[in-house]
């Protein structure tokens, strides 16, 4: 696959679809790989006239690794966060938002559609805080705000998060275990996947790439990252956040937090979803992501104003978009 200068860095990443068309630009969460966005997704996107980048982020993949900076140190990224002192960590979101927009001046793409899932959701916030000249709109899909008032996740799912995997070149089956332990308490109830699936693409992701060291520094950037919302209410970009109702590890109130922080931001709940991208929710993604898309170049061509507030909540497993009043419960 082809690999880019971006940041002072070296990035791996795909193109899908037409050169020419609008760019979508794809950033996975904490430790994922670009392959986790499901290609389902991507081949709707790019059937619908987009030309789709996917990569991988620094310390994951086939993207550069950090190999100098070491593990973190979380009790003491933990300690300077609580006294307001400058985390120990090795890199910060605002980084990797840097290392993303590289990326797009790298393939000369001078504005994107910028679509972040989880951690990458926070760092496509960044991109649109700090970086507007190179957006066209923002989709932000079961991700937060850092708001501190917010609720965390169970104290199940933190120790599962946390907990030390086995070396995946020593125990590679009993590491795909770890992975699916994970999937198994974040996944959509309304949206089974066979578990056989799953294994398989996780099997294969670990073939292409082990490198537990990355998402534990990811994973000390997000712990390090401050409040966002100032940020958040500077942005202009037409913005659309995405969120399962059944999410346990980022839970649906964070979603409408980041919502409520965007001027004009369209927010929309998916019953039936966890804290993944299940292949079935592909066609409503892509949908959705089309629609800020096309909201966004009417902007831009002097159309309807970008800034309003709608608020959706999906109708049940097929997620029709049925939308309620706006400022309605989820």
């Amino acid at each position: 696959m082809p690999h880019a200068r971006a940041n002072g860095i070296t990035i791996e990443y795909e193109s899908h679809g037409p050169e020419d068309g609008d760019a979508i630009l794809l950033i996975m969460g904490m430790g994922g790989q670009l392959t986790q966005w499901p290609l389902g997704l991507i081949e709707l996107l790019a059937a619908k006239g987009f030309r789709v980048i996917r990569y991988d982020a620094r310390d994951v993949g086939l993207s550069e690794k950090m190999d100098a900076a070491g593990l973190p140190d979380m009790e003491a990224v933990a300690t300077a966060v609580a006294q307001g002192d400058p985390a120990p960590v090795a890199y910060h979101l605002d980084d990797m938002a840097a290392d993303a927009v590289g990326l797009l001046d790298a393939l000369n793409v001078r504005k994107a559609h910028i679509v972040g899932a989880s951690m990458g959701g926070m760092v496509a916030q960044l991109v649109a805080a700090d970086h507007p000249d190179h957006v066209l709109s923002l989709t932000s899909i079961m991700s937060t705000t850092a708001n501190p008032d917010l609720p965390a996740a169970s104290q199940e799912l933190t120790e599962q998060f946390t907990r030390t995997p086995p070396d995946p070149h020593e125990d590679p089956e009993g590491f795909v275990d770890h992975m699916l332990s994970h999937w198994r308490l974040t996944r959509s109830p309304a949206y089974p996947v066979d578990e056989g699936f799953v294994r398989a693409q996780f099997a294969a992701d670990v073939e292409r790439s082990t490198y537990p060291a990355g998402p534990a520094r990811h994973y000390a950037a997000i712990v390090a990252a401050p409040d966002r919302r100032p940020k958040l209410r500077t942005i202009t970009a037409p913005t659309l956040v995405l969120h399962g109702e059944h999410d346990p590890l980022i839970p649906p109130v964070c979603g409408r937090d980041t919502a409520d922080s965007i001027p004009g931001a369209e927010f929309r709940l998916i019953p039936g979803m966890g804290h993944d991208l299940p292949p079935q929710l592909s066609g409503l993604l892509a949908d959705a992501i089309e629609e800020v898309a096309r909201r966004a170049r009417a902007a831009e061509a002097g159309g309807a104003p970008s800034a309003y507030r709608r608020t959706f909540r999906a109708s049940g497993p097929a997620a029709d978009g049925t939308r309620r009043a706006p400022g309605s419960g989820s």
